[in-house]
């Protein structure tokens, strides 16, 4: 789950990382309001108003603004909000506005960048931490992958001092500035681990004139596994940033990810999911979408779950690949097929079926000729069958 840069700013303050100030702002009064309140009431000072959405390349598509007095923000926020903004990351359709970040504009400075992760081969968290921050970190990883340190520590143990002092100079600091920016990677550290983050990144973490070290903007992922014991994450999820069919999903329990092909798939298993995508591919199709429907499927699981496949228009066939183990393949069948008329499927369904109780559920499959149902024993087959229908339809 991704939270906004408002969001991440606020845990990092209440962690202890500095940022500058901001106020969060729906309305265009409420934009008016902030700025009167940051700039003390007076015109003139130049702030950002900066548009709220879960991606990035806000500031070259217009999404972040300077203004210098209460209208002018007022006027930027009326611009923003209630419409879409088109990024470099969100695709042509873009994201909805929904909120505004009005805050403290920081110029010049040096930039550096800094994020705590999973080190997926380790299995530990990993600090990432370069001097050439303000751009995109993958952009420094393929040009000039030296510039990125990354440090893996025990999540027992925590970061060692041995460890921060070596990001610490990576960015080439000393003295105060060093000591500070010691402090605010053991913060994001203790973040990333009370939290049960993702990522959490700051791009850029800035050096002022003055020599007091910002946070400027910030990336915040959270795992959604971890929500039921993060209550107060959980109620800052945005559903108008996320696809409404991944969010209807996750909210039942079940795993989609919505792709651009036109086979839609029914799976249970994460694993036996991925396998059917592959062999799609292979056969010359295209999946629709991931989607791993659990292991205790039963009438209703499988009946949202062809509702979420069919909400999306480009479907013009379902693979069904189902392993009856903990469920039998004839609870299976029964399930595909009342699910089928209470939501009065028209396109063509290829059904797998393997496991417990196999020719049961066969015969189920078999006997209902009311419905467009097509069962292949084989994996191979069915993922040949399925391209087949769907390129007829």
């Amino acid at each position: 789950m991704k939270l906004h840069e408002y969001q991440a700013k606020q845990l990092f303050a209440s962690a202890g990382i500095p940022i500058q100030r901001g106020i969060v702002a729906e309305t265009s009064d409420e934009a008016r309001a902030a700025y009167k309140q940051l700039a003390g009431g007076k015109d003139g000072a130049k702030l950002n108003v900066k548009a709220q959405i879960h991606a990035g390349g806000r500031g070259k598509a217009g999404g972040v603004k300077a203004v210098t007095s209460a209208d002018e923000a007022a006027s930027v926020a009326a611009e923003l909000l209630g419409k879409p903004l088109v990024t470099k990351q969100t695709g042509p359709e873009g994201l909805p506005v929904r909120a505004v970040w009005v805050d403290e504009r920081v110029e010049g400075g040096r930039e550096l960048y800094l994020a705590v992760t999973l080190d997926r081969f380790k299995s530990q968290p990993v600090v990432l931490a370069s001097a050439m921050g303000g751009m995109d970190i993958e952009e420094v990883a393929e040009k000039n992958p030296e510039a990125i340190v990354r440090e893996s520590y025990d999540l027992l143990e925590g970061i060692t001092t041995p460890q921060v002092e070596r990001i610490v100079k990576t960015f080439g600091l000393s003295g105060a500035q060093a000591a500070a920016c010691g402090e605010i990677v053991r913060s994001l550290c203790r973040l990333y681990e009370i939290s049960d983050a993702v990522l959490i990144e700051i791009n850029p973490l800035v050096i002022m004139a003055k020599g007091d070290i910002i946070a400027l903007d910030a990336k915040f992922i959270v795992d959604d596994n971890s929500l039921f014991r993060h209550l107060e994450l959980a109620a800052m999820r945005d559903p108008s940033q996320e696809d409404p069919n991944e969010y209807k999903a996750s909210q039942i329990g079940i795993s989609y990810v919505g792709l651009s092909g036109n086979i839609g798939c029914l799976v249970n298993g994460a694993g036996l999911a991925m396998a059917t995508n592959d062999i799609i591919k292979l056969s010359g199709g295209e999946p629709a979408n991931f989607l791993d429907v659990g292991g205790g499927a039963n009438v209703e699981q499988v009946t949202n779950a062809f509702s979420i496949i069919l909400s999306d228009k480009k479907v013009k066939a379902i693979l069904v690949n189902i392993f009856g183990g903990i469920m039998r393949c004839d609870w299976i069948a029964t399930g595909l097929l009342k699910a089928s008329e209470n939501l009065k499927v028209k396109v063509p369904i290829v059904v797998r079926l393997q496991g417990t109780n196999v020719d049961e559920g066969r015969k189920i499959l078999k006997d209902a000729k009311h419905l467009n149902l097509i069962s292949v024993d084989e994996l191979a087959d069915a993922a040949r069958k399925v391209v087949e229908v769907a390129g007829k339809s």
